[in-house]
């Protein structure tokens, strides 16, 4: 009885270990999508191009928004306003209207193209992550590589974030290779 116990003792000690060990040599990858959005050249130049039309559209919103603070201030303004005859006043009045229009027009395109920009950069820079991520895993015989995102738990050993981002930046360079021959082949 007592050799009985013995045995099953260590066929079950032997099973856990083997599933341990099995568990470990299942190889996966695992890659951080924003550190890649953040830390590639890739996803900076991505990022810098988001912030250049975010800017102008700011800027060009701010415009409008000062003129109409300029009429607004001067409306607020009780001699400039018994200045003015009643043509002008209207005329003023319709200026703001005008303005204040264009403005929520304005605050609408923006909207929108924000969100149109947020979703290139997210498509570009996931087709560049996944062209990256195959590379990686092909080199490293790794039959799966994941989000992050989708794991609520991981080992750290299997994290191949870096040498995805070093890979990013291996493909950028070679892109920005090909693009200054394109634009030296034109000249």
């Amino acid at each position: 009885m007592k050799k009985r116990q013995i045995f099953i003792l260590l066929t079950a000690l032997f099973c856990l270990s083997s599933l341990k060990s099995f568990a470990q040599d299942i190889p996966y990858g695992i890659v951080s999508f924003p550190s890649c959005v953040t830390e590639s050249k890739y996803g900076k130049q991505e990022q810098d191009a988001f912030e250049h039309i975010k800017t102008q559209m700011t800027t060009l919103m701010n415009d409008i928004e000062k003129q109409l603070n300029e009429i607004a201030t001067l409306f607020q303004d009780p001699e400039y306003v018994d200045s003015l005859s009643p043509e002008a006043e209207q005329e003023k009045k319709a200026q703001f209207q005008t303005l204040s229009e264009e403005l929520n027009r304005y605050q609408n395109q923006y909207m929108q193209v924000m969100q149109q920009a947020n979703m290139k950069l997210m498509q570009v820079m996931n087709n560049h992550v996944a062209k990256a991520s195959e590379a990686i895993a092909k080199r490293k015989k790794i039959p799966m590589v994941m989000r992050e995102e989708a794991c609520f738990h991981y080992n750290p050993s299997f994290d191949i974030t870096a040498e995805v981002i070093q890979e990013m930046d291996k493909n950028f360079e070679k892109d920005s290779q090909k693009t200054a021959k394109a634009e030296q082949a034109k000249k």
